[in-house]
């Protein structure tokens, strides 16, 4: 009903997108005794990752990384959810914990406290941070810190 009485909902909709489930069948390896080979899209992705760390940014979107990596957004949530295997967040996420470890291990930042190491990684709250790390290492920061201090 919304969209009879609002049609500029769909004016900027390109009506030639697939379904994801499309895009998926199409991308899955056929049936061969040969190896699939890395998708260049995925080494692209992580290059700029590990290179330009976006993730650092606390508001980062799916838009923003596409845009930066000049990638559809769509083709780059089926890329990050059906060949990397994790939703987008989780995605950034990985990024910044893999950092935060690294900051927590570096004797030059024991000063900071792990507050100001969630921030620097692009966290903004204590206890999304906690959970996601959490979920990542099978440790909280603090203890992560003490056993590898």
């Amino acid at each position: 009903m919304k969209s009879l009485k609002n049609p500029e909902l769909f004016r900027s909709i390109d009506s030639k997108l697939k379904l994801v489930a499309n895009m998926v069948r199409e991308n899955q390896p056929k049936l061969n005794p040969t190896p699939v080979p890395n998708d260049e899209r995925i080494d692209r992705l992580h290059q700029y990752m590990v290179a330009e760390e976006p993730y650092l940014d606390p508001s980062i979107s799916i838009q923003d990384l596409s845009d930066k990596i000049d990638m559809p957004a769509r083709e780059l949530s089926v890329l990050i959810n059906h060949k990397i295997g994790l939703h987008f967040f989780d995605y950034i996420n990985s990024y910044r914990i893999k950092k935060a470890t690294a900051l927590l291990k570096d004797p030059d930042k024991k000063a900071f406290t792990v507050l100001e190491i969630l921030y620097e990684v692009g966290f903004n709250s204590k206890s999304s941070f906690n959970t996601a790390f959490k979920k990542h290492t099978g440790t909280t920061p603090t203890q992560y810190r003490k056993n590898h201090s």
